[in-house]
């Protein structure tokens, strides 16, 4: 099961970042996930829930975005959302594409940061009265 390492390393970049901005909490872990990208959308949710339990991030959230296939064909010459898997045809006419121009994507597009609740101050104007 692939998808836990997948998971530990999206919790390991985002403890990283956290460290980096000065041990500020993430909230929530954003990834875009294709249909052709061989990861089962909801093992990686699964594995990301045990990953997290007893991790800095325990409070996490993990949400993921869907990328569809899409080719390039070349007799519409357009880009298409791309029908009958797994055999990748155009959406508009039916001919077979082997140029993927999306759906392979595993990426970490976000991290939602949680940022402290910090008291305000304003300067005062000099003269002012408080009532």
């Amino acid at each position: 099961m692939h998808e836990l390492s997948i998971a530990l390393k999206l919790l390991d970049i985002a403890a990283e970042e956290c460290e980096r901005q000065g041990g500020v909490s993430v909230e929530t872990i954003h990834v875009r996930l294709g249909a052709l990208s061989g990861v089962v959308q909801e093992a990686l949710l699964s594995a990301f829930e045990a990953a997290r339990q007893g991790s800095r991030l325990a409070q996490a959230a993990l949400r993921i975005e869907d990328v569809p296939v899409r080719v390039y064909c070349r007799s519409c010459q357009s880009e298409q959302t791309a029908e009958s898997l797994p055999l990748l045809c155009c959406g508009r006419c039916g001919t077979a594409s082997g140029e993927v121009i999306a759906g392979l994507e595993l990426e970490l597009t976000a991290l939602e940061i949680a940022v402290p609740s910090r008291p305000a101050s304003f300067p005062v104007p000099e003269g002012s009265e408080v009532p």
